[in-house]
């Protein structure tokens, strides 16, 4: 039987490789908790090695994907510009959305969409921008911890019949204040997809911690992901190549530190 895991790691893409080599042999954790804690300037630290190679193999797959693309489903970071008003960047993500949701892997939906707009109409209207509040909450002087969180699910959207639907497996963010100046944040996934996913999930956290943090005058210092289960999503011959590359970058680093 398969024993839940916790990784703990300054580097995301040392995190990400130790996780999945872990998943790629057991198939699926039950529970897979990843922590980063290592923020230089509020980017998450990585190995550009093992992210090229991540990349190419999911720019080869039937449905070409990228690290960046899934973490921008997380927070648009092509949108944000830090010396501007966050209103620019909630106008500006709403003005595409209505293109972002026609593509088919996004028809149920986008977490930044959910984190921003939250229950809106069928025109885009309305809705509730959950990180705003979280913002303001915290600005405005209340700091309770059970008020710095984001819901994903939407019960009247995605309760639903179907054998398959893909969206949301993350189900929800929390923020939690640490030491003097500090921010970490939390996601909890009922299901991850370990080789197509969670490498820019990891990413996309970092990248909301990062406006967050930077919105209420804090640093990011922490991520961590919560998965139950995390699955291995492809067959052990086909991810075998890139599970071999990483795991010989892994012992280099080894030998090197």
């Amino acid at each position: 039987m398969n024993r839940s895991l916790t990784i703990e790691e300054d580097n995301l893409s040392v995190a990400w490789a130790k996780a999945m080599l872990h998943v790629f042999e057991a198939g699926e954790i039950p529970t897979l908790t990843v922590v980063i804690r290592h923020f230089p300037d509020g980017n998450s630290g990585e190995v550009p090695r093992i992210r090229r190679l991540l990349d190419d193999a999911l720019g080869a797959g039937r449905t070409p994907l990228s690290c960046h693309e899934v973490a921008n489903t997380i927070f648009p970071i092509s949108l944000w510009n830090p010396q501007v008003e966050r209103s620019q960047l909630y106008e500006r993500y709403r003005r595409i959305m209505p293109r972002v949701l026609r593509k088919r892997r996004n028809r149920h939906g986008v977490y930044f969409q959910r984190l921003i707009s939250f229950g809106h109409d069928s025109e885009y209207e309305g809705g509730v921008n959950q990180l705003e509040h979280i913002i303001q909450t915290w600005n405005g002087g209340n700091h309770r911890r059970s008020a710095l969180q984001a819901a994903i699910f939407d019960p009247r959207e995605d309760h639903s019949h179907q054998r398959q639907r893909g969206f949301p497996c993350l189900q929800q963010v929390a923020f939690a204040p640490q030491a003097s100046d500090g921010l970490s944040v939390t996601g909890f996934y009922a299901t991850q997809y370990m080789f197509q996913r969670a490498y820019g999930n990891y990413l996309g956290l970092s990248r909301l911690g990062r406006f967050v943090a930077h919105a209420i005058d804090r640093r990011l210092t922490q991520v961590t992901c919560v998965a139950s289960p995390a699955v291995r999503d492809g067959t052990k011959t086909s991810l075998r190549p890139l599970m071999d590359a990483i795991r010989e970058i892994l012992d280099q680093a080894e030998v090197t530190s």
